[in-house]
């Protein structure tokens, strides 16, 4: 093996370690005997990792004390996020797990591909950190539970980079919409996103270069020959890794939607589209429609068109919701409310920077909101604005788009619980295959 430390030696020495550790809050923060200072450890720093880095390095009493990555460059883009902005250097390593053993570290910060997100997070719950995911919590809707299930066993702060739940103007929109002071009772919402992504081609198989530990990136999921058109970006698109656009960016709208219209898990999810603006490696869809209803008469759709930029009530992204005395156009932080006759009732504005269509995020202070919620949490232990069971909630919605489109028909699911209703194939794809000796904890048992 490349790296040092085999995965299951590691695996169970990371078990043991855990024995006997009071989970009853006592935190690795407050273990270090650190007194508002918190250590972070960020894993996965290309793209969005080195921007929450910076941001984190930022923020008072936040200190980055790993930078982490498989790939020497993208450690070295997570060390310069840093450098000049706090007071000491990082300390670097290729295996993350590293960053575990160390008692002076209090979260991780886990901003690797998707595939990695739900058993990163689930080994740093039994390390004693507390954790800091960015969207989607999981692979596939089981891993989800299961880290819900790891939060709760060890005790941890897990929040999700699902950042509307920190913004202010946002936070106040929810609040009068679940009270229905605003429009009425809301019973319909619509969401959607856009973007203008060019093709991938069709990959070869080529050698791993030079800098990257290719078995490491490839972690739970079963071994695949390297690819020239797979790293960076474009594991997003093939289903043994990504999870579609709906997972990558519907997350956030329908995270709004759901958490505005007080809804939990659907009753049926219907999903249609394809690889249609070109013909390459591109296995998810990059025009989906999504549609989800729940009890009580409400319902709400999502829309995607990864590769055609033409924006809907003139933005790249956005929600609206429908209720009884009119509608409301969000915008990021900023709303518009109108009357059933469409005029303009009210509109609160938001000045920030931000781009809509920025893959590393949506603009500094939007981000430190949501990062400073984490942060505060840590220290207090209270819950944070994005908890592990909200984030895994809204993120199922997804899966589940994904799910009725791959199985092409229309999924029923438990409202209790949002299980697949009597449909094999789509239970089939409630969670994966992984690499032997890298599943997660809780795995078998979930499964059996």
């Amino acid at each position: 093996m490349s790296h040092e430390v085999s995965r299951r030696s590691f695996i169970q020495s990371t078990a043991a370690a855990t024995v006997g550790m009071s989970v009853s809050g006592a935190s690795a923060f407050q273990a270090s005997g650190a007194n508002d200072r918190v250590v972070l450890a960020v894993v996965g720093t290309n793209g969005r990792g080195a921007q929450l880095a910076k941001l984190f390095s930022k923020l008072p009493g936040s200190e980055v004390g790993y930078i982490c990555d498989v790939e020497e460059k993208a450690l070295a883009k997570g060390v310069k996020a840093v450098t000049g902005v706090q007071a000491r250097e990082p300390k670097t390593a290729v295996d993350f797990r590293r960053a575990l053993e160390d008692k002076n570290v209090n979260a991780v910060v886990i901003a690797m591909p998707d595939h990695w997100h739900a058993p990163a997070a689930i080994l740093a719950c039994a390390a004693g950190k507390d954790v800091y995911v960015e969207k989607p919590c999981g692979h596939n809707p089981l891993e989800g539970e299961l880290l819900v299930a790891a939060a709760r066993r060890y005790n941890r702060i897990v929040q999700m980079g699902s950042q509307r739940r920190s913004w202010p103007n946002v936070m106040d929109l929810v609040a009068q919409l679940r009270s229905g002071s605003l429009i009425g009772r809301v019973y319909f919402a619509r969401g959607w996103y856009v973007n203008t992504r060019g093709p991938i081609g069709v990959g070869k198989e080529a050698p791993v270069p030079a800098g990257l530990d290719y078995d490491l990136w490839q972690g739970p999921a079963p071994r695949r020959p390297f690819k020239d058109n797979l790293i960076h970006y474009n594991w997003h698109w093939f289903w043994h890794w990504g999870t579609s656009e709906a997972c990558n960016n519907g997350t956030h709208e329908i995270d709004v939607m759901r958490w505005a219209m007080d809804v939990n898990f659907p009753t049926r999810v219907e999903s249609s589209g394809g690889r249609f603006h070109y013909k390459d490696d591109w296995e998810c869809a990059d025009t989906q429609v999504a549609s989800f209803g729940f009890e009580g008469g409400k319902s709400f759709i999502w829309e995607a068109r990864s590769c055609n930029g033409f924006k809907t009530e003139g933005l790249s992204r956005g929600v609206t919701f429908h209720g009884e005395q009119g509608s409301v156009l969000v915008d990021d932080n900023a709303y518009t409310v109108f009357d059933q006759k469409h005029k303009v009732v009210t509109k609160v504005e938001d000045v920030s920077e931000q781009s809509t269509v920025d893959i590393t995020g949506p603009g500094d202070r939007l981000d430190s909101y949501h990062l400073a919620n984490f942060l505060d949490c840590v220290r207090s232990r209270k819950a944070p604005n994005a908890d592990i069971e909200q984030g895994h909630r809204s993120v199922l919605l997804c899966h589940l788009a994904n799910v009725a489109y791959r199985v092409g028909h229309t999924v029923r699911c438990d409202p209790a619980n949002g299980h697949v209703l009597d449909d094999k194939a789509a239970q089939a794809l409630w969670g994966r295959t992984y690499e032997p000796g890298w599943e997660p904890e809780g795995f078998r048992a979930a499964r059996t």
